[in-house]
């Protein structure tokens, strides 16, 4: 069982650095000086979902439930 607890909290390690760096590498939601010229309505905009930006949302999220869910099962005492 001890293995793997440690297992586990080796896995959770890089799960938190993954998440902190990914996290660090996104964009700002401001819309800038872009959203008054118009400009989120253009191709980049309305894309923005198969770019690199949108892979680093769904990183984000898949990685956060893995911490969540880790962190959960490393809290419990078994």
């Amino acid at each position: 069982m001890e293995t793997l607890r440690l297992v586990l909290q080796i896995v959770f390690i890089l799960i938190s650095v993954g998440l902190t760096v990914i996290v660090l590498m996104q964009e700002g939601k401001s819309a800038g000086l872009g959203s008054i010229s118009g400009i989120s309505d253009t191709y980049w905009g309305k894309n923005k979902g198969r770019s690199m930006e949108g892979a680093l949302v769904k990183a984000t999220k898949f990685l956060a439930v893995g911490f969540i869910a880790l962190s959960i099962v490393l809290n419990l005492n078994f």
